[in-house]
């Protein structure tokens, strides 16, 4: 992990006293992180809640956060603590009621959070306490910073952006309806921008930015000119990891195939009787047809492709911005396998 970049210096933690800040500047940017992590359910469950006919449901709120927050990639460890977990928040809001409307078995390697016992559809308003959770932290920390206004717009206008996002991916494949013609790659880069790309990239750089006193709306339209590609290359990888990738590693079963998405790797000719069935045969048969076309080969060239085309775009776009922010986030996720 490399040291946080000046851009973020003013973000770090400066402890409640001279022995807790002495403490915390022994520990690694993802230990600083987990620990913040750990302070924040304290005081979202705890701290200032006189009601005790809350309790059982502040119990729920913790449970909801420990178990869906943690385990993401953390691509913003070097931001602000405390707007980072709630970028993390607000990933796995998304991902609790996502993993509903997908019907999916796992995430992060363990039952997603509707499946476990006991939950069941419960987990939507779950959802929803983990997005409030994001407006309570930012309003007690945030609150008298010049920035506060910009982040508050910033998370509620990618909110919204993401939500159109999922709206795209439902009706490009609503359940039991077979309609491959609706899989162009004009709606495929409209999903993956809005559902993707804007809350996975240029929220984290954007927020970090704004905190750091850069306001300017060429700045930021800069950063998004690499931020959504870096997003669209991000989805592809997950496409195709959803079909080619481990379980024991990506931590999630793919089921891209079975549940009818509008996925990189589609193609149509031959699909139609295949595609969106539950039945092993049917998944195999649509594997079988992607290695006959060669995806994997396909895919490789184009995850060459697009890193030199975001390093490009770096180069463009990144004059006045620190390139080092950029280009981290691409090597992270340049040949990643989960």
């Amino acid at each position: 992990m490399c040291p946080p970049h000046p851009l973020f210096s003013r973000f770090q933690d400066k402890g409640t006293s001279n022995g807790t800040q002495s403490k915390k500047a022994l520990l690694s940017d993802p230990q600083l992180f987990d620990t913040q992590f750990d302070e924040l359910v304290t005081e979202l469950t705890e701290r200032d809640i006189a009601d005790p006919a809350l309790t059982d449901a502040l119990n729920r709120l913790r449970e909801v956060l420990l178990y869906n927050a943690p385990g993401g990639k953390k691509n913003e460890v070097q931001r602000a603590l405390l707007v980072g977990w709630c970028i993390e928040l607000l990933q796995a809001f998304f991902l609790v009621a996502d993993d509903i409307m997908d019907a999916s078995v796992t995430r992060r390697g363990q039952p997603c959070w509707y499946k476990k016992e006991g939950v069941g559809l419960e987990a939507i308003n779950d959802s929803f306490l983990l997005e409030a959770a994001i407006y309570r932290l930012l309003r007690r920390h945030c609150r008298e910073q010049p920035y506060y206004l910009h982040l508050l717009e910033l998370f509620m206008e990618t909110s919204f952006q993401t939500e159109l996002g999922q709206a795209l991916d439902l009706m490009t494949a609503p359940p039991g309806q077979i309609n491959l013609s609706r899989f162009t790659m004009e709606r495929y880069k409209a999903i993956v921008k809005y559902k993707t790309a804007f809350y996975s990239f240029y929220l984290p750089v954007a927020a970090a930015m704004y905190m750091a006193g850069i306001n300017s709306e060429v700045e930021h339209n800069n950063a998004k000119h690499i931020l959504l590609e870096m997003g669209e290359f991000f989805q592809i990888q997950d496409d195709y990891l959803d079909c080619y990738g481990d379980p024991a590693v990506t931590g999630k079963i793919g089921t891209d195939i079975q549940d009818n998405k509008c996925s990189w790797l589609v193609q149509r000719a031959e699909l139609e009787a295949c595609y969106a069935r539950h039945d092993e045969a049917s998944v195999q048969r649509v594997k079988a047809l992607y290695s006959t076309l060669q995806m994997e080969d396909l895919y490789h060239r184009h995850e060459e492709d697009s890193y030199r085309r975001l390093q490009e775009l770096i180069a463009r776009h990144a004059q006045n911005l620190p390139h080092s922010v950029f280009l981290n986030f691409a090597k992270k996720i340049y040949k990643r396998n989960k």
